[in-house]
């Protein structure tokens, strides 16, 4: 039940009934609601200034976690980076420096990724900053890796050629000579035996009895085999590649044909000494883009350090040639 007020009229000297107007209560009903949306808002300020929403918590949560993630990543990311570096070096460093090939520039790879200024912290960066600075690092380590792979691709073709290379390049003596002392004149000037008159020797000659084998120095197709009447008597001419062609002289019997292709340590002929010979030997020529070589430098498959300065020394002495 409603309670009455009365107040006192002192004009009437009664007690009347006190009635409020229509217009006081509505200034009252616009203040109190006025005063409940003020305190609300500073209420909901201050809660979202210094305890934040829900929404906000969930946000930032889901920040945390991906910015953790991303630090991962960065960490990954860096020791993927580390290791195509390091696989560069070597590239350029050893396994280019092997096969005398000329280095990769770092032009030719992807330029590595400048090292970035923090802008602002990890937890403060968009998703769409954090994507991608992902996707250009990645980029970066792709294009690298890729241009790696092509490298390596083209030292695999340099490690076939190199073995190629050197299976075609004159590596052992002719004749069997392990004593070293069947190098009977060596490279340069020379006493013609007929002659009698310093004449170059082209060749080593190698004294071994009429029968001995004569085996290829490399592997190679023979171009000559017989006696063409040019002083060598029976011989072998056998081009390599390369540039590289040996030619072995004054064979008693030749083995190979023309066109035959024929390995190192196969068996061509055998000493003899026909042509212009004083005697049964092996003249043996190593020739380069058609100039001739000392001999004496392509033995190093079959010699030690030691063999090698002692079969030089034999080979320098000043003596008569056998052809």
């Amino acid at each position: 039940m409603k309670k009455i007020k009365y107040y006192y009229n002192a004009n009437t000297l009664r007690y009347e009934k006190l009635e409020t107007p229509l217009r006081v209560k509505l200034l009252r009903v616009f203040g109190f609601v006025a005063a409940a949306l003020v305190t609300a808002g500073l209420i909901s300020y201050l809660a979202f200034q210094f305890i934040g929403s829900p929404k906000e918590k969930i946000l930032q949560q889901q920040n945390k976690i991906l910015s953790d993630k991303y630090e991962d990543l960065r960490d990954e990311l860096k020791t993927v980076n580390d290791q195509v570096q390091e696989l560069e070096r070597r590239d350029n460093n050893v396994y280019r420096a092997i096969f005398e090939a000329t280095p990769i520039p770092d032009s030719a790879r992807a330029r590595q990724l400048e090292n970035e200024k923090e802008i602002a912290a990890v937890e403060n960066m968009k998703d769409n900053q954090l994507v991608n600075s992902i996707v250009n690092t990645l980029n970066n380590i792709s294009n690298r890796v890729r241009a790696q792979q092509t490298s390596y691709n083209q030292l695999d073709g340099l490690v076939k050629n190199k073995e190629l290379l050197l299976s075609h390049t004159p590596a052992i003596q002719p004749v069997s000579n392990k004593d070293l002392n069947r190098v009977a004149s060596g490279y340069g000037y020379r006493i013609d035996p007929v002659y009698k008159t310093v004449k170059f020797h082209a060749g080593l000659d190698f004294s071994a009895p009429q029968g001995t084998p004569i085996y290829a120095t490399a592997d190679g197709t023979v171009t000559t085999a017989g006696n063409t009447g040019n002083g060598y008597g029976n011989h072998v001419i056998i081009s390599h590649g390369y540039g590289y062609e040996t030619l072995f002289g004054h064979m008693v019997r030749v083995k190979v044909h023309a066109g035959e292709t024929v390995k190192r340590g196969q068996v061509i002929g055998w000493v003899g000494s026909t042509g212009k010979s004083t005697g049964p030997h092996c003249h043996y020529e190593v020739h380069k883009n058609g100039q001739t070589l000392d001999p004496i430098y392509f033995f190093y498959n079959d010699l030690s350090p030691e063999q090698f300065d002692l079969l030089l020394k034999k080979a320098g002495a000043s003596n008569q040639s056998f052809d």
